[in-house]
């Protein structure tokens, strides 16, 4: 047993800890390394990382060779890049031994501090997470006149750059951060003395390791080797995103009109994009340029949601506008006295800010919507997706307030091990295990009545250990991605009798005053319906409007405006627009209402549907033509 060592070997594809003897020969030791890589190709092994001396097939032992118990090998593949301009990168204070980085002559950079993880190269990483990798992040201060003492250009306690996770610095900021942003906390695991060294982001996992051989699978048995570790929750110290701002008010107060003309509650997706926010050292910020609500069912007291055939075609409209769906928003408001607008303040701290209700579904969409990172063996680490919540604030106002839940909340929810309480929903309960799912302990510490820290098992759990907060806010100066003055109807709002068809296309451009093509089409719930019509879908005419709004190029879009696919919208349009209802005409377009005629084919108003010439009832709800 004395003679047994382990030795960890590096390779592109991860680490892995290969038993061996020190009696082995360097021939017998690279037999194994083969078989336990599944090599069938040459293969080279290196003693260091600068691949300077090469661990060859021969007879030595291990031991003559000096290697020993722990040490750490490179193997690197046949047809790898392994010339002399390409090192290990070591010097770097960011440089993780478990996540190796790799710096070539021609890329490395200074200002790159985040190593680069060659174990997924597959994984693509956000552009604000490349962005933040290659920032310094160091939080620089001008000379003290009364403390510093020194020269211009030297530095002292009192003027050196603080690091980015630097806590007494994120507490003295107005208002104090409580949470550090993401890239601050990988600068402070790969930063040190040990150079990142023992650093690595593992995604947590309650359920049962495959393929344990030894004992019949669960419940018949279970082993230490494939049973989940207990969980003791922890408040993060991190959050993914350390702000949500909407570009301006007429995004919140078009999504609250639905609860102010019908009472019951909302939901939405919001579409933005992930920006630096300079305010917190290495920060990100979400924003928010148009919220989607899909279809649901609403009441006062509860939400439900249901499949919503257009979600793919909505994602992908959003991509070619530039956006990506950062997050979803809901609605919680009880009015308290309609004669002043005002509402009552719910969430606070004698009843709950989340429900465990709302934080597994937090946690759901933020699986759905994983980040991307390199540094994790699974590719993926955490979410930035955000919960907005529209509820009562302490002067009985609208307030919007942002979350998400920790890594901890994703990983229970996603193996299914968290549950709501049905009379209080400021607390979850972690399930038991049971013959169909083996569920590992779960525990939080609080303090008794005596001041002590005590560990209790989470059943119940107080969600407040889920919960990270946000700053929600808007800007000082609005901003528009689109920016349509005219506000077309929303989707899915038939229950307040705004719908989408061509009867209000034909109204919205009607009342449009704007010359500007770009400003009438520039709006994200017109654009929506353009794609997803029943009647003329332009899923696939559509790229080169989409390239003129997010670009801001009004002669692209008259480009498009003289396509064959536009002249047919308008034709439906004007054919629509000869109805009694809307018989202004629609002067900004440059076309004519056409009147109703029996040899013109005529759109249903309840439907949308397209109906023969001469017919006077629709086919397809028989409703009388009106």
């Amino acid at each position: 047993m004395a003679d047994t060592i382990i030795v960890r070997v590096q390779s592109p594809d991860g680490m892995k800890k290969i038993a061996s003897n020190k009696r082995d020969t360097a021939t017998a030791f690279l037999k194994k390394v083969a078989k336990e890589f599944g090599l069938n190709s040459e293969f080279s092994v290196y003693l260091n990382r600068n691949k300077t001396e090469e661990l060859l097939s021969q007879n030595k032992t291990l031991s003559l060779l000096k290697i020993k118990h722990g040490d750490m090998l490179y193997l690197v593949p046949s047809g790898s890049p392994s010339t002399s301009g390409e090192v290990m990168d070591t010097a770097t204070p960011h440089t993780s031994s478990s996540l190796p980085s790799v710096s070539t002559a021609s890329s490395s950079s200074s200002s790159s501090m985040i190593p680069r993880s060659f174990s997924t190269p597959q994984v693509q990483e956000d552009e604000i997470d490349q962005y933040l990798s290659k920032q310094d992040g160091k939080i620089y201060r001008n000379k003290d006149p009364q403390l510093c003492h020194h020269g211009s250009l030297g530095k002292c306690v009192h003027c050196v750059p603080l690091e980015p996770f630097d806590e007494d610095y994120l507490n003295h900021l107005d208002p104090p951060v409580k949470h550090m942003s993401f890239h601050a906390y990988l600068r402070k695991l790969t930063g040190g003395a040990d150079k990142g060294k023992f650093a690595a982001l593992e995604n947590l996992s309650c359920k049962i390791k495959s393929g344990c051989e030894g004992h019949p699978p669960w419940p018949e048995g279970i082993c230490t080797k494939c049973q989940p570790s207990a969980l003791t929750l922890n408040r993060q110290k991190y959050r993914h995103v350390d702000n949500i701002m909407f570009e301006n008010h007429t995004i919140a107060d078009r999504f609250l009109d639905f609860w102010r003309k019908t009472g019951s509650q909302r939901m939405g997706y919001l579409y933005g994009r992930f920006t630096e926010k300079k305010d917190i050292p290495l920060g990100i910020r979400a924003e928010v340029a148009a919220i989607y609500e899909p279809p649901q069912n609403a009441s006062q007291n509860s939400l439900e949601l249901v499949d919503d055939p257009k979600a793919a075609a909505v994602d992908e409209i959003a991509a070619k506008l530039g956006l990506t769906k950062v997050g979803w928003i809901f609605s919680d408001l009880l009015s308290e006295d309609t004669r002043i607008g005002t509402v009552r303040y719910t969430r606070n701290n004698d009843s709950h800010y989340l429900s465990a209700e709302e934080c597994i579904t937090a946690g759901y969409f933020q699986n759905l919507h994983s980040n991307p990172c390199r540094l994790s063996r699974d590719g993926h680490f955490g979410s930035k997706f955000v919960t907005v919540v529209a509820t009562g604030g302490p002067d009985n106002q609208v307030h919007f307030e942002g979350y998400q839940v920790s890594n901890q909340c994703m990983a229970l929810v996603r193996d299914e091990c968290l549950l709501p309480c049905k009379d209080a929903p400021e607390l979850g309960y972690a399930k038991e295990s049971s013959s169909e799912q083996y569920v590992p302990d779960v525990f939080f510490k609080d303090k008794d009545k005596f001041g002590n820290d005590v560990t209790f098992l989470a059943r119940p759990l107080p969600v407040e250990y889920l919960i990270i907060d946000i700053t929600t806010t808007f800007p000082k100066d609005p901003q528009y991605t689109f920016s349509s003055t005219q506000r077309f109807p929303i989707e899915n709002r038939d229950i307040m009798g705004e719908t989408q068809n061509f009867h209000s296309l034909a109204t919205y451009l009607s009342q449009s005053t704007s010359t500007s093509f770009l400003d009438i089409v520039s709006d994200f719930h017109l654009l929506l319906f353009l794609v997803t019509n029943e009647v003329m879908p332009l899923r696939d005419s559509i790229g080169l409007l989409l390239d003129a709004v997010r670009t801001s190029d009004e002669d692209l879009a008259q480009t498009w405006k003289k396509s064959e696919q536009w002249a047919t919208i308008e034709q439906l349009c004007s054919t629509v627009g000869g109805q009694p209802s809307s018989s202004q005409g629609y002067g900004a377009m440059g076309g004519p209402s056409a009147p109703a005629s029996s040899s013109a084919m005529w759109s249903c108003l309840h439907c949308t549907f397209m109906n023969q010439p001469g017919t006077e009832h629709c086919e397809m709800c028989s409703l009388p033509h009106s």
